[in-house]
């Protein structure tokens, strides 16, 4: 089953996080992002972090590790681990 990458899911339940309005000048603050991430583990945070960042990379996974401040070696692994647990990993291109 396909993942859209568009849309915020957390935790185990697949919950949809409420869109935050943004107007084309502002960035949401984490001020503002963390109030919604109350009750999801870090490590299903992480994982929708990693998991977005790399399909806005279109799958580059160096370019995604840049982003975040991981090395390539750390989101290697994160990757492996994300895929051995059943998640769709967006590819190259």
């Amino acid at each position: 089953m396909p993942r859209e990458y568009s849309d915020l899911y957390l935790g185990v339940d697949r919950v949809p996080v409420p869109e935050i309005p943004v107007s084309d000048s502002q960035t949401p603050s984490p001020h503002d992002i963390v109030p919604m991430l109350i009750g999801s583990t870090v490590e299903a945070i992480e994982r929708e972090l990693v998991l977005q960042t790399l399909a806005s990379c279109h799958g580059n996974r160096t370019h995604a590790a840049r982003l975040l401040g991981l090395s390539v070696r750390t989101m290697r692994n994160k990757i492996r681990q994300y895929a051995t647990d059943g998640a769709d990993i967006p590819g190259h291109g």
